[in-house]
């Protein structure tokens, strides 16, 4: 049970701003609890999936701050941003998995009120299909040696 607790929490925390690599973790653990792979890939994907919720949910909350001093994105570049997420759209989304532009995707879908009947789909999908990739590259690896 700790073992898929702390794969839980590694992909929750490495889908968020926080550093993490849950795809090490699942790695090892789909070599070691081979009989148990649908169940590794289900709480990673979960756990990775709620991890940008959370960056989604920052990001609806963000601009309430959006005129205090300190907030660290002007008017003008947040315009850029709105710019750029509208041109490639939501379905960029399916790459949020990618590593240093995933999380910054899922934070402005939410600063840009994507619907979520089309983001957590989106980000399900494209984290699922990565974190299967990474279970049959293991195993298949490890089945070479």
């Amino acid at each position: 049970m700790w073992v898929y607790s702390g794969l839980f929490i590694s992909a929750v925390s490495s889908a968020t701003l926080l550093p993490g690599s849950s795809e090490v973790l699942l790695s090892g653990l789909a070599i070691t609890e081979n009989a148990q792979l649908v169940t590794l890939w289900a709480i990673a994907t979960l756990g990775n999936v709620l991890g940008s919720c959370i960056n989604y949910w920052l990001g609806i909350n963000l601009l309430r701050f959006e005129n205090a001093k300190w907030f660290p994105v002007s008017s003008q570049q947040l315009h850029q941003a709105r710019l750029q997420f509208s041109r490639y759209g939501i379905y960029s989304l399916l790459f949020a998995w990618v590593p240093v532009i995933g999380d910054p995707l899922t934070l402005f879908a939410g600063v840009f009120r994507v619907p979520k009947r089309l983001f957590i789909p989106l980000v399900m999908a494209g984290k699922g299909l990565r974190y299967a990739a990474v279970i049959i590259l293991a195993v298949g690896v490890e089945q070479l040696f």
